[in-house]
Protein backbone atom coordinates (compact mmCIF):
# COMPACT_ATOMS: atom_id res chain seq x y z
CA UNK A 1 0.00 0.00 0.00
CA UNK A 2 3.04 2.13 0.72
CA UNK A 3 3.27 2.42 -2.97
CA UNK A 4 0.40 4.06 -3.98
CA UNK A 5 -0.17 7.57 -5.80
CA UNK A 6 -1.55 8.89 -2.45
CA UNK A 7 -1.77 8.89 1.29
CA UNK A 8 -4.94 10.37 1.59
CA UNK A 9 -7.98 11.25 -1.09
CA UNK A 10 -10.59 13.68 0.03
CA UNK A 11 -14.16 12.58 -1.45
CA UNK A 12 -16.66 15.15 -1.22
CA UNK A 13 -14.64 18.07 -1.61
CA UNK A 14 -17.00 20.10 -2.95
CA UNK A 15 -19.97 19.67 -0.10
CA UNK A 16 -20.22 22.23 2.98
CA UNK A 17 -17.97 19.66 5.54
CA UNK A 18 -15.70 18.48 2.56
CA UNK A 19 -14.65 22.38 1.74
CA UNK A 20 -13.29 22.12 5.39
CA UNK A 21 -11.66 19.10 5.33
CA UNK A 22 -9.76 20.90 2.52
CA UNK A 23 -8.84 23.47 3.90
CA UNK A 24 -7.64 21.63 7.34
CA UNK A 25 -5.22 19.78 5.16
CA UNK A 26 -4.29 22.50 3.43
CA UNK A 27 -2.70 24.23 6.33
CA UNK A 28 -1.87 20.95 8.13
CA UNK A 29 -0.86 17.96 6.14
CA UNK A 30 2.47 19.58 4.53
CA UNK A 31 4.36 15.87 4.21
CA UNK A 32 1.02 14.11 2.61
CA UNK A 33 0.05 13.18 -0.67
CA UNK A 34 -3.74 13.93 -1.08
CA UNK A 35 -5.85 14.43 -3.21
CA UNK A 36 -9.63 15.78 -3.60
CA UNK A 37 -12.55 14.14 -5.60
CA UNK A 38 -15.91 14.17 -6.03
CA UNK A 39 -18.57 14.06 -8.95
CA UNK A 40 -18.16 17.53 -10.58
CA UNK A 41 -14.84 18.28 -11.84
CA UNK A 42 -15.72 22.22 -12.20
CA UNK A 43 -17.09 22.55 -8.27
CA UNK A 44 -13.81 20.64 -7.02
CA UNK A 45 -11.43 22.66 -9.39
CA UNK A 46 -13.14 26.09 -7.41
CA UNK A 47 -12.56 24.56 -3.86
CA UNK A 48 -9.13 23.84 -4.71
CA UNK A 49 -8.63 27.45 -6.04
CA UNK A 50 -10.15 28.79 -3.04
CA UNK A 51 -7.74 26.88 -1.03
CA UNK A 52 -4.87 28.07 -2.59
CA UNK A 53 -3.15 24.27 -3.58
CA UNK A 54 -1.88 22.36 -6.06
CA UNK A 55 -3.49 18.75 -5.68
CA UNK A 56 -4.83 16.85 -8.17
CA UNK A 57 -8.48 16.89 -8.95
CA UNK A 58 -10.61 12.84 -9.37
CA UNK A 59 -13.86 12.89 -10.81
CA UNK A 60 -15.97 9.79 -9.38
CA UNK A 61 -19.30 9.47 -9.38
CA UNK A 62 -20.86 7.48 -6.81
CA UNK A 63 -22.89 5.18 -8.60
CA UNK A 64 -19.97 4.76 -11.01
CA UNK A 65 -18.22 1.59 -9.73
CA UNK A 66 -15.25 1.35 -12.31
CA UNK A 67 -14.55 5.22 -11.65
CA UNK A 68 -14.78 4.62 -7.71
CA UNK A 69 -12.85 1.37 -8.00
CA UNK A 70 -10.04 3.11 -9.52
CA UNK A 71 -9.95 6.00 -7.32
CA UNK A 72 -9.94 3.81 -4.70
CA UNK A 73 -7.25 1.80 -5.56
CA UNK A 74 -4.47 4.84 -6.16
CA UNK A 75 -4.82 6.01 -1.66
CA UNK A 76 -3.95 4.32 1.43
CA UNK A 77 -6.60 5.92 2.55
CA UNK A 78 -10.70 7.75 1.91
CA UNK A 79 -11.51 10.25 3.90
CA UNK A 80 -15.61 10.44 2.62
CA UNK A 81 -17.55 13.36 3.61
CA UNK A 82 -20.32 12.72 0.61
CA UNK A 83 -23.72 11.78 3.21
CA UNK A 84 -26.49 10.48 3.38
CA UNK A 85 -23.79 7.56 3.33
CA UNK A 86 -26.60 4.97 3.45
CA UNK A 87 -26.98 6.22 -0.78
CA UNK A 88 -23.93 7.23 -1.70
CA UNK A 89 -21.67 5.35 0.80
CA UNK A 90 -21.64 1.67 -0.32
CA UNK A 91 -19.78 1.60 -3.42
CA UNK A 92 -16.89 3.37 -1.31
CA UNK A 93 -16.67 1.26 1.23
CA UNK A 94 -16.96 -1.87 -0.87
CA UNK A 95 -14.36 -0.13 -3.19
CA UNK A 96 -11.96 0.19 0.02
CA UNK A 97 -12.34 -3.51 1.20
CA UNK A 98 -11.48 -5.26 -2.29
CA UNK A 99 -8.14 -2.96 -2.57
CA UNK A 100 -7.35 -3.06 1.25
CA UNK A 101 -7.61 1.15 1.39
CA UNK A 102 -8.37 2.33 4.86
CA UNK A 103 -11.35 4.17 5.53
CA UNK A 104 -13.14 7.00 7.26
CA UNK A 105 -16.45 9.19 7.28
CA UNK A 106 -18.38 11.21 9.61
CA UNK A 107 -21.50 9.41 9.50
CA UNK A 108 -23.99 8.88 11.93
CA UNK A 109 -26.05 6.36 9.97
CA UNK A 110 -25.91 3.26 12.82
CA UNK A 111 -28.15 0.88 10.95
CA UNK A 112 -25.92 1.35 7.52
CA UNK A 113 -23.05 0.99 9.61
CA UNK A 114 -24.63 -2.05 11.10
CA UNK A 115 -25.05 -3.38 7.60
CA UNK A 116 -21.42 -2.52 7.16
CA UNK A 117 -20.59 -4.56 9.85
CA UNK A 118 -22.77 -7.76 9.08
CA UNK A 119 -20.88 -7.74 5.32
CA UNK A 120 -17.43 -6.85 5.66
CA UNK A 121 -16.22 -7.47 8.94
CA UNK A 122 -14.78 -11.07 8.65
CA UNK A 123 -12.95 -10.07 5.35
CA UNK A 124 -11.78 -6.69 6.56
CA UNK A 125 -10.23 -8.40 9.93
CA UNK A 126 -8.33 -10.69 7.66
CA UNK A 127 -6.82 -8.43 5.69
CA UNK A 128 -6.03 -5.73 8.12
CA UNK A 129 -8.22 -3.10 6.67
CA UNK A 130 -9.12 -0.27 9.04
CA UNK A 131 -13.08 0.93 8.45
CA UNK A 132 -13.93 3.78 10.66
CA UNK A 133 -16.84 5.34 10.60
CA UNK A 134 -18.20 7.81 12.90
CA UNK A 135 -15.28 10.24 13.15
CA UNK A 136 -17.14 13.62 14.11
CA UNK A 137 -18.49 15.16 16.55
CA UNK A 138 -20.55 12.07 16.18
CA UNK A 139 -18.96 9.55 17.60
CA UNK A 140 -15.30 10.69 18.68
CA UNK A 141 -16.06 12.69 22.25
CA UNK A 142 -18.09 9.92 23.88
CA UNK A 143 -16.25 7.10 22.18
CA UNK A 144 -12.32 8.52 22.79
CA UNK A 145 -13.18 10.08 26.18
CA UNK A 146 -14.96 6.36 27.38
CA UNK A 147 -11.69 4.87 26.34
CA UNK A 148 -9.44 6.97 28.03
CA UNK A 149 -11.25 7.12 31.41
CA UNK A 150 -11.44 3.19 31.43
CA UNK A 151 -7.88 3.22 30.33
CA UNK A 152 -6.74 5.57 33.28
CA UNK A 153 -8.96 3.70 35.67
CA UNK A 154 -6.99 0.45 34.53
CA UNK A 155 -3.51 2.15 34.09
CA UNK A 156 -3.37 4.27 37.47
CA UNK A 157 -5.66 1.73 39.90
CA UNK A 158 -5.87 -1.25 38.42
CA UNK A 159 -9.26 -1.59 38.45
CA UNK A 160 -12.24 -1.56 35.69
CA UNK A 161 -14.83 0.33 34.96
CA UNK A 162 -18.19 -0.17 35.75
CA UNK A 163 -20.23 2.66 33.87
CA UNK A 164 -19.66 5.90 32.29
CA UNK A 165 -22.08 8.99 31.71
CA UNK A 166 -21.13 11.92 29.25
CA UNK A 167 -22.39 15.43 29.27
CA UNK A 168 -22.91 17.51 26.32
CA UNK A 169 -22.98 20.99 26.01
CA UNK A 170 -22.76 22.96 22.97
CA UNK A 171 -23.23 25.65 20.88
CA UNK A 172 -23.06 25.77 17.17
CA UNK A 173 -25.63 25.39 14.13
CA UNK A 174 -26.70 22.51 11.56
CA UNK A 175 -25.05 21.83 7.92
CA UNK A 176 -27.71 20.53 5.33
CA UNK A 177 -25.90 17.34 5.05
CA UNK A 178 -26.32 16.40 8.26
CA UNK A 179 -30.22 16.95 8.23
CA UNK A 180 -30.30 15.01 4.83
CA UNK A 181 -29.17 11.97 6.40
CA UNK A 182 -31.50 12.14 9.21
CA UNK A 183 -34.15 12.90 6.99
CA UNK A 184 -32.82 9.47 4.89
CA UNK A 185 -33.32 7.47 8.12
CA UNK A 186 -36.93 8.34 8.51
CA UNK A 187 -37.98 7.69 4.66
CA UNK A 188 -36.26 4.56 4.54
CA UNK A 189 -37.90 2.86 7.53
CA UNK A 190 -34.95 2.65 9.53
CA UNK A 191 -36.74 4.84 12.45
CA UNK A 192 -37.70 1.61 14.72
CA UNK A 193 -34.14 -0.11 13.77
CA UNK A 194 -31.65 2.59 15.22
CA UNK A 195 -33.40 2.51 18.38
CA UNK A 196 -31.68 -0.96 19.19
CA UNK A 197 -29.28 -0.13 22.61
CA UNK A 198 -26.77 -2.77 20.72
CA UNK A 199 -27.46 -2.22 16.99
CA UNK A 200 -23.71 -2.30 16.40
CA UNK A 201 -22.64 -5.44 18.90
CA UNK A 202 -22.93 -8.32 17.13
CA UNK A 203 -20.88 -10.35 18.77
CA UNK A 204 -22.97 -11.89 21.85
CA UNK A 205 -26.46 -11.88 23.11
CA UNK A 206 -27.82 -9.19 25.61
CA UNK A 207 -30.58 -10.49 27.90
CA UNK A 208 -33.34 -8.38 28.63
CA UNK A 209 -32.19 -7.13 31.84
CA UNK A 210 -29.00 -5.65 29.99
CA UNK A 211 -31.10 -3.72 27.46
CA UNK A 212 -32.99 -2.23 30.07
CA UNK A 213 -29.95 -1.17 31.95
CA UNK A 214 -28.48 0.18 28.52
CA UNK A 215 -32.30 1.67 27.77
CA UNK A 216 -32.09 4.94 25.98
CA UNK A 217 -32.89 8.03 29.03
CA UNK A 218 -36.12 9.43 27.78
CA UNK A 219 -37.01 12.33 30.54
CA UNK A 220 -35.33 14.96 32.39
CA UNK A 221 -34.00 14.51 35.42
CA UNK A 222 -31.99 16.38 38.71
CA UNK A 223 -28.54 14.04 38.14
CA UNK A 224 -27.16 13.89 41.63
CA UNK A 225 -23.72 13.09 40.07
CA UNK A 226 -23.44 16.68 39.06
CA UNK A 227 -26.24 18.48 40.75
CA UNK A 228 -28.03 19.74 37.80
CA UNK A 229 -30.67 19.05 35.69
CA UNK A 230 -29.57 17.10 32.24
CA UNK A 231 -32.11 15.91 29.29
CA UNK A 232 -31.91 13.08 26.29
CA UNK A 233 -28.99 13.93 24.48
CA UNK A 234 -30.35 13.71 20.75
CA UNK A 235 -27.11 12.30 19.32
CA UNK A 236 -27.31 9.74 22.02
CA UNK A 237 -28.73 7.11 20.33
CA UNK A 238 -26.14 7.22 17.56
CA UNK A 239 -22.77 8.03 20.16
CA UNK A 240 -24.30 4.75 22.66
CA UNK A 241 -24.56 2.21 20.11
CA UNK A 242 -20.33 3.19 19.32
CA UNK A 243 -19.33 3.21 22.61
CA UNK A 244 -21.14 -0.19 23.25
CA UNK A 245 -19.76 -1.67 20.02
CA UNK A 246 -16.18 -0.67 20.98
CA UNK A 247 -16.60 -2.30 24.77
CA UNK A 248 -17.83 -5.67 22.76
CA UNK A 249 -14.68 -5.64 20.47
CA UNK A 250 -11.95 -4.89 23.44
CA UNK A 251 -14.00 -7.51 25.60
CA UNK A 252 -13.41 -10.10 22.53
CA UNK A 253 -9.62 -9.09 22.43
CA UNK A 254 -9.36 -9.69 26.00
CA UNK A 255 -9.09 -6.23 26.84
CA UNK A 256 -12.45 -5.75 28.91
CA UNK A 257 -14.04 -2.22 30.05
CA UNK A 258 -15.62 -4.26 32.95
CA UNK A 259 -18.38 -6.75 33.97
CA UNK A 260 -21.52 -5.30 33.26
CA UNK A 261 -20.32 -1.70 32.17
CA UNK A 262 -23.02 0.25 31.26
CA UNK A 263 -22.86 3.89 29.15
CA UNK A 264 -25.20 6.93 28.85
CA UNK A 265 -25.18 10.55 27.90
CA UNK A 266 -26.84 13.47 28.54
CA UNK A 267 -27.23 17.63 27.59
CA UNK A 268 -26.49 19.03 30.45
CA UNK A 269 -27.91 22.28 31.60
CA UNK A 270 -26.84 25.31 34.66
CA UNK A 271 -28.48 26.57 37.08
CA UNK A 272 -30.74 28.43 37.96
CA UNK A 273 -32.54 27.94 34.91
CA UNK A 274 -31.35 23.97 34.43
CA UNK A 275 -35.05 22.37 34.87
CA UNK A 276 -36.51 24.52 32.53
CA UNK A 277 -33.81 24.36 30.12
CA UNK A 278 -33.77 20.65 30.60
CA UNK A 279 -37.76 20.12 30.00
CA UNK A 280 -38.00 22.34 27.24
CA UNK A 281 -34.86 20.60 25.33
CA UNK A 282 -36.86 17.30 25.83
CA UNK A 283 -39.95 18.36 24.45
CA UNK A 284 -38.68 20.40 21.64
CA UNK A 285 -36.47 17.56 20.67
CA UNK A 286 -39.77 15.17 20.80
CA UNK A 287 -41.47 17.56 18.96
CA UNK A 288 -38.58 18.18 16.20
CA UNK A 289 -38.47 14.07 15.71
CA UNK A 290 -42.22 13.54 15.84
CA UNK A 291 -42.60 16.55 12.73
CA UNK A 292 -40.00 15.75 10.64
CA UNK A 293 -40.85 11.77 10.74
CA UNK A 294 -43.74 13.32 8.50
CA UNK A 295 -43.21 14.00 4.64
CA UNK A 296 -45.79 16.21 4.06
CA UNK A 297 -44.78 18.74 7.36
CA UNK A 298 -41.22 18.24 6.25
CA UNK A 299 -42.20 19.70 2.49
CA UNK A 300 -43.96 22.72 4.13
CA UNK A 301 -40.57 23.75 5.88
CA UNK A 302 -38.15 22.33 3.61
CA UNK A 303 -37.74 26.19 2.24
CA UNK A 304 -36.46 27.18 5.27
CA UNK A 305 -34.18 24.25 5.58
CA UNK A 306 -30.00 24.18 5.14
CA UNK A 307 -29.68 22.51 1.72
CA UNK A 308 -27.31 19.91 1.22
CA UNK A 309 -23.63 21.77 0.56
CA UNK A 310 -25.06 24.70 2.77
CA UNK A 311 -24.69 25.50 6.38
CA UNK A 312 -23.43 27.99 9.28
CA UNK A 313 -22.21 31.34 8.27
CA UNK A 314 -18.38 31.44 9.43
CA UNK A 315 -19.15 33.84 12.23
CA UNK A 316 -21.32 31.43 13.65
CA UNK A 317 -18.68 28.12 13.14
CA UNK A 318 -15.85 30.11 14.67
CA UNK A 319 -18.44 31.63 17.84
CA UNK A 320 -19.34 27.41 18.00
CA UNK A 321 -18.03 25.31 21.06
CA UNK A 322 -18.50 22.41 22.64
CA UNK A 323 -17.86 20.76 26.11
CA UNK A 324 -17.96 16.75 26.69
CA UNK A 325 -17.59 16.24 30.13
CA UNK A 326 -17.09 12.47 31.79
CA UNK A 327 -17.47 10.39 34.86
CA UNK A 328 -16.22 7.06 35.01
CA UNK A 329 -17.11 4.93 37.86
CA UNK A 330 -14.79 1.85 38.95
CA UNK A 331 -15.71 -1.09 40.41
CA UNK A 332 -13.90 0.11 43.70
CA UNK A 333 -16.08 2.98 43.91
CA UNK A 334 -13.78 5.90 42.69
CA UNK A 335 -15.16 8.43 40.31
CA UNK A 336 -12.62 9.70 37.71
CA UNK A 337 -13.64 13.04 35.34
CA UNK A 338 -12.64 13.64 32.17
CA UNK A 339 -13.28 16.52 29.28
CA UNK A 340 -12.80 16.83 25.90
CA UNK A 341 -13.57 20.40 24.67
CA UNK A 342 -12.79 22.35 22.09
CA UNK A 343 -13.56 26.13 20.12
CA UNK A 344 -15.66 25.74 16.61
CA UNK A 345 -18.76 24.85 15.56
CA UNK A 346 -19.34 21.23 16.97
CA UNK A 347 -21.06 19.67 13.65
CA UNK A 348 -18.44 21.57 11.58
CA UNK A 349 -15.40 23.17 12.90
CA UNK A 350 -14.69 20.37 15.34
CA UNK A 351 -16.14 17.65 12.74
CA UNK A 352 -13.45 18.81 10.41
CA UNK A 353 -10.55 18.75 12.97
CA UNK A 354 -11.95 14.87 14.50
CA UNK A 355 -12.31 13.11 10.82
CA UNK A 356 -8.59 14.99 9.58
CA UNK A 357 -6.60 13.67 12.22
CA UNK A 358 -8.41 10.40 11.97
CA UNK A 359 -7.16 9.98 8.45
CA UNK A 360 -3.77 11.66 9.43
CA UNK A 361 -3.36 9.14 11.88
CA UNK A 362 -3.79 6.30 9.71
CA UNK A 363 -1.41 7.75 7.54
CA UNK A 364 1.34 9.10 9.84
CA UNK A 365 1.13 6.91 12.69
CA UNK A 366 0.05 3.66 11.60
CA UNK A 367 2.66 1.07 13.76
CA UNK A 368 1.53 2.99 16.41
CA UNK A 369 -2.17 2.32 16.25
CA UNK A 370 -4.56 -0.03 19.04
CA UNK A 371 -3.42 -3.67 18.12
CA UNK A 372 -0.62 -2.98 15.81
CA UNK A 373 -0.28 -2.40 11.85
CA UNK A 374 -2.74 -5.90 11.23
CA UNK A 375 -5.80 -4.81 13.22
CA UNK A 376 -8.56 -4.60 10.71
CA UNK A 377 -12.12 -4.75 10.63
CA UNK A 378 -15.21 -2.47 10.80
CA UNK A 379 -13.81 -0.70 14.06
CA UNK A 380 -14.58 2.63 16.00
CA UNK A 381 -12.42 5.61 16.94
CA UNK A 382 -11.51 4.14 20.11
CA UNK A 383 -10.62 0.62 18.64
CA UNK A 384 -9.10 1.70 15.53
CA UNK A 385 -6.95 5.06 16.60
CA UNK A 386 -6.75 4.93 20.34
CA UNK A 387 -4.31 6.81 21.93
CA UNK A 388 -2.50 8.19 18.70
CA UNK A 389 -6.00 10.29 17.69
CA UNK A 390 -6.13 11.63 21.60
CA UNK A 391 -2.19 12.70 21.09
CA UNK A 392 -3.02 14.07 17.58
CA UNK A 393 -6.06 16.34 18.95
CA UNK A 394 -4.13 17.49 21.86
CA UNK A 395 -1.37 18.50 19.45
CA UNK A 396 -4.02 20.15 17.33
CA UNK A 397 -5.24 22.13 20.04
CA UNK A 398 -8.14 20.37 21.57
CA UNK A 399 -8.68 19.84 25.53
CA UNK A 400 -8.44 16.37 26.43
CA UNK A 401 -8.01 15.71 30.38
CA UNK A 402 -8.68 12.59 33.01
CA UNK A 403 -8.22 13.09 36.17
Amino acid sequence: MNDRLYDVILYGASGFVGRQTVAYFAGNANSVRWAIAGRDRQKLENVRSSAGVNVDVLVADSRDIEAIEAMVAKTRVILNTAGPFALYGNSIVDACVRSRTHYVDITGETAWVRDLIDRYSDRTEADGTRIIPFCGFDSIPSDLGTYLIVRYLRERFGVDCRGVKAYFQAYGGFNGGTLASAFNIFDSGQSDRVRDPFLLDNLKEHPPEERERQRDPESPFFDRDIDTWVAPFFMGVVNTRVVRRSAALFDRWGEPYGEDFTYQEYLKFDPPLDWLSATAATVGTGLFLATFQQPAVRQLLQPFLPKPGSGPSEQTMNEGWFRCQLLGFAEDGRVVRGEISDRGDPGNRATVKFLCESALALVLNKEELPGGSRRGGILTPATGLGDVLARRLRDAGMKIEIA
